[in-house]
């Protein structure tokens, strides 16, 4: 079934129906242009990184252009667990909910060593948050979710089987050559966000590349839809060395329409043509599901991974964010839960660079700070891999000896890795950054992302993230001085009077006094606070964040 839309599509649709959506490619007048038409911004790649980066500048005002090389949302379950913090930024790009409703909510996971638990843990162990630590929905509903918001934005122009097949950078911008059906045509783009994937044309065609570690081991993912419901909870279950599937590992995923996504490591040596053959994989899972279980195989494949990245993000006026950037392992869910948040801190920069509130120096920053966030993720995707797929027969004793230990030691836990699960990464020693100058407690320093919190604005419940402003935000506890809603491009909240913090849990997540403040850059990361501020102390941090002191 394959649906070709001239129309703005429905996306309502069955897993299947929405799969088979094919985008119709349109003549630009563009093409027909005598000389190349210049864009401000130009987007390559309409994946989620892509989608949200342009969804989040056009909501600001920029004009958008998207270029995609394909007509189609991608198959298969792929990047299935949202996090949090993901689902934050959705929120704010008007989406998020549409995500929340159709995907499956979980907090806990479970770890099993052969046949029996070894523990639970919980991601989200305290109430007080709008969202669950994550959801799991196939990314071709995340994709189709993203491009229906970018349609209602007329802002946003999406090209369909535009590929670019060339790049000349400048100083001032890029000329991109684009291949259509109906033949070739250039644009002039002020900036270009390469979203574009790990195989990314835009860094072949620079010359660049990406460096890392490529890990020696083949990986089944098996999309298998139940008959019925099953006997396993919304949960994220991991098996170590489990007796259906010896001396590998296995994971356990629910998705949407009863949907399970099972991951199977194969060992280096696995044949990837003939472990994606249906008489080859159903044995496995019925192993694992039980000789009686009824399902359908939906979709299949075999994977290889790597934890890599480019030196530098940022090439003059070329911008690298997503996969086309950085690559990681899929255990941790850090893919494109840290690809959207690269287009979250680019399109807040990129916007105040483009109305010239700020020079091209705000918008470097997002090199350094998604380096950084990059090598963490790198750093914890590898360690996750190495313990799952230990190299030696002294790494695996090793690893077998602590999952053996966390049957009954909680320290032991500690160091059993099936995946450090997604968390926004605390943007530690940013320029942009204003140091503490008097004590706190407590997780929000400078750099870390703002803590949700249940409030009450206007007489109605709400949550504190959906409160700020779209650029700056003050949040003053208690009444703020005079001089505060003078401050440019800054909207002031005041605790107690523009927001009531009806369980204190706002307070104590902040380590908040009477008179403490907080000044909230656009992308949701805290950027300095103070006890009790002042104006020259308030503006300077404003200086500082927007690269402009």
């Amino acid at each position: 079934m394959t649906t070709t839309t001239s129309a703005p599509p429905a996306f309502d649709g069955t897993g299947v129906q929405v799969q088979a959506i094919e985008f119709a490619y349109r003549r630009s007048p563009d093409q027909d242009a005598p000389a190349p038409v210049q864009h401000p911004v130009v987007v390559v790649g309409a994946g989620p990184v892509g989608l949200s980066l342009a969804i989040d500048l056009a909501q600001r005002g920029q004009r958008v252009v998207v270029l995609d090389n394909d007509c189609k949302l991608s198959s298969g379950s792929r990047a299935i667990c949202f996090a949090k913090r993901t689902l934050e930024i959705w929120d704010r790009l008007g989406v998020g909910q549409r995500m929340v409703d159709k995907g499956v909510s979980w907090n806990v996971g479970k770890v099993f060593f052969h046949d029996a638990p070894l523990y639970e843990f919980n991601l989200m162990p305290e109430e007080g948050h709008e969202r669950p630590a994550f959801i799991n929905l196939q990314q071709y509903y995340a994709e189709a979710y993203l491009v229906e918001r970018a349609l209602q934005l007329p802002n946003i122009e999406l090209r369909w089987h535009n590929k670019v097949t060339g790049i000349a950078p400048r100083d001032d911008g890029a000329l991109l050559t684009i291949e259509t059906p109906e033949g070739c045509y250039s644009i002039d783009a002020q900036w270009v966000a390469a979203c574009d994937g790990s195989r990314s044309p835009l860094r072949q065609l620079m010359g660049l590349e990406s460096k890392g570690r490529i890990f020696q081991d083949r990986f089944l993912i098996a999309d298998v839809k139940m008959a019925s419901s099953a006997d396993f909870p919304t949960e994220r279950w991991f098996w170590f060395d489990p007796p259906f599937h010896p001396n590998q590992s296995v994971l356990l995923h629910r998705q949407p329409d009863n949907v399970w996504r099972i991951d199977f490591q194969l060992g280096w040596n696995a044949d990837p043509e003939e472990e994606k053959k249906p008489e080859n994989i159903l044995p496995r899972v019925r192993a694992l599901l039980g000789p009686d279980a009824q399902f359908e195989l939906e979709w299949a494949s075999v994977y290889t991974f790597a934890c890599l990245r480019m030196d530098r993000f940022v090439h003059g006026r070329v911008v690298f964010a997503g996969d086309s950037a950085h690559g990681v392992s899929p255990f941790g869910a850090r893919g494109a839960n840290s690809g959207v948040q690269d287009a979250e801190n680019l399109a807040w920069k990129l916007d105040w660079v483009l109305r010239g509130r700020a020079g091209e120096k705000l918008l470097a920053t997002y090199g350094p700070e998604r380096e950084y966030a990059a090598d963490e993720n790198i750093a914890n995707s590898t360690r996750a891999t190495d313990f799952i797929t230990p190299k030696s027969e002294i790494s695996r004793l090793f690893r077998d000896a602590a999952l053996e230990l966390a049957r009954e030691h909680p320290f032991a836990r500690r160091i059993v890795n099936s995946g450090r699960l997604s968390v926004p990464a605390t943007l530690h020693g940013s320029a942009l950054n204003t140091p503490d100058g008097d004590a706190f407690t407590g997780t929000q320093v400078p750099g870390a992302v703002l803590l949700d919190a249940p409030v009450l604005h206007g007489g109605q419940s709400a949550w504190l993230l959906r409160t700020l402003g779209p650029d700056f935000t003050l949040l003053v506890f208690g009444p703020a001085p005079a001089w505060a809603a003078t401050l440019p491009q800054v909207k002031l909240l005041q605790v107690g009077t523009d927001l009531q913090d009806t369980q204190g849990l706002l307070a104590r997540r902040l380590d908040a006094q009477p008179g403490t403040a907080y000044l909230v850059r656009p992308d949701q990361h805290v950027c300095a606070r103070w006890r009790i501020p002042t104006e020259a102390a308030v503006r300077a941090a404003l200086a500082t964040a927007t690269a402009t002191a």
